[in-house]
């Protein structure tokens, strides 16, 4: 079977995207989508999303990710950003895009290949004595330390992600430090990759909301430094928590393919 890719990445966040409107490729695949993803034997990526149509009355298409060991995954924030990317591409979509992922609804807005992605409110931050935790679309433990740019990620965020209180389910991890009023550096450990990523949307996003809630910061945007770029966090604080969030950044096209698959 001849599949048509494309390789999209938001500030080194890196997917592999496919049309599949015609539902030509089954969701319950995981051997194909770890195939597509793996870095030595396939295409290479973070992860692998669907395009496919929209389930939603209103809706331009709805979102599918899949984590690079092949399971169908929570939000991601990057995925998203380059995923409406690629609708634009496809003429789905112009300036502005509705859909649904398996977080719930989201809109987006393009602009001089910057895509601001709507992301979900939050009313639950979990703060311990030195760590934060919320859901963004994806769970994120968040963790102010010193020196980020010479901490051991892999080693601290694989311990953190399995251990105690977050065990099977597991957690993404993100290590924080303060540039200055409104920006942070970040560098995320993510489940389902089982590494650090140049960079992760839902985590930024978590990491802009835990660091206003723990008073590092009065800014309602909020600027992150990760890896692979620059992204900014925008919110407005309510009684209720967390509202009107949207994450903005570039997602650029990398290149289009084919590749055969025949397990």
């Amino acid at each position: 079977m001849e599949i048509t890719f494309y390789k999209y990445q938001g500030t080194g966040n890196d997917f592999v995207i496919i049309d599949n409107r015609s539902k030509f490729l089954s969701k319950t695949d995981t051997d194909l989508i770890a195939h597509l993803c793996d870095r030595k034997f396939g295409i290479g990526a973070d992860g692998c999303m669907f395009l496919e149509e929209p389930s939603v009355a209103g809706d331009n298409f709805t979102m599918v990710y899949f984590n690079a060991d092949g399971n169908e995954s929570t939000m991601c924030g990057n995925g998203g950003r380059c995923l409406v990317a690629f609708a634009k591409h496809l003429g789905i979509v112009n300036d502005t895009a509705k859909f649904t992922a398996i977080d719930g609804p989201h809109d987006a807005t393009i602009s001089a290949g910057l895509v601001k992605l709507g992301m979900q409110n939050v009313s639950a931050i979990t703060s311990q004595k030195d760590h934060w935790f919320l859901d963004t679309g994806s769970p994120h433990h968040v963790q102010i330390v010193n020196e980020l740019s010479n901490f051991d990620v892999f080693t601290q965020g694989r311990s953190i992600r399995r251990g105690a209180p977050y065990f099977e389910e597991g957690t993404n991890v993100n290590f924080v430090e303060q540039v200055n009023n409104d920006s942070f550096s970040v560098r995320t450990y993510e489940r389902g990759v089982e590494d650090e990523t140049l960079s992760c949307g839902t985590g930024v996003t978590a990491v802009a909301i835990a660091m206003h809630k723990a008073n590092k910061t009065a800014a309602e945007k909020i600027n992150i430094n990760t890896p692979g770029g620059k992204l900014t966090i925008s919110f407005t604080k309510t009684d209720a928590g967390y509202e009107n969030v949207y994450l903005e950044g570039p997602a650029k096209l990398v290149f289009k393919g084919e590749i055969t698959w025949s397990h």
